[in-house]
């Protein structure tokens, strides 16, 4: 039970894709160094990490945003206050719920990093949107069908080839630790 486990989701982190905007693949090194240097200069710039998820998604976020700030000294914001989502669910629908806000808060020196475990999370997919507007830079993690919508916007998108939400979630994650773990660390 335990190694069938472990080899699957080893198989989906190993096959794991990454692209720029409109599904142009990328080589995973790559696409890790270019997020490195986007986030030393978002750094340099005093700019903030956004992040948004949903459910399992929403734990990742704030668990990332932790690292970012105390490993990599990096402003960073997880769009999960519940006061704030159920304001904006209330008065615009779920489907604006992170859109409203980043429509205030991001900016072109600000990353958006945006996690749909499908790829087709209505208000994730808005949020993006907005960020695109506002000109910020965006990293963007799914799974599920690999011509999910999420997948063709993000300047950097990470895909999971997998339809099994735990899996997906936890590469999520893996692949986040990565990011601060190398600008942390300078790995690249």
């Amino acid at each position: 039970m335990f190694a069938p486990y472990i080899d699957n989701f080893n198989h989906i982190i190993s096959s794991a894709e990454t692209s720029v905007e409109n599904f142009t693949a990328i080589e995973i090194n790559k696409a890790f160094a270019l997020i490195i240097v986007d986030l030393e200069q978002l750094a340099k710039q005093k700019g903030t990490v956004y992040l948004i998820g949903n459910g399992g998604s929403s734990g990742i976020i704030s668990h990332s945003s932790v690292d970012f700030i105390n490993s990599c000294k990096i402003k960073a914001v997880p769009l999960s206050d519940n006061s704030q989502l159920t304001c904006f669910a209330n008065d615009y629908g779920y489907e604006q719920v992170f859109s409203k806000p980043l429509e205030i808060l991001i900016g072109k020196n600000d990353m958006l990093i945006a996690i749909s475990s499908s790829g087709s999370s209505m208000n994730i997919i808005n949020a993006v949107k907005t960020a695109r507007q506002k000109q910020a830079k965006i990293l963007t993690l799914s799974g599920f069908n690999p011509d999910n919508p999420l997948r063709a916007l993000g300047n950097y998108n990470f895909w999971l080839n997998s339809d099994n939400y735990g899996r997906v979630e936890i590469g999520h994650a893996l692949l986040l630790h990565l990011i601060t773990d190398y600008y942390s660390h300078k790995l690249i």
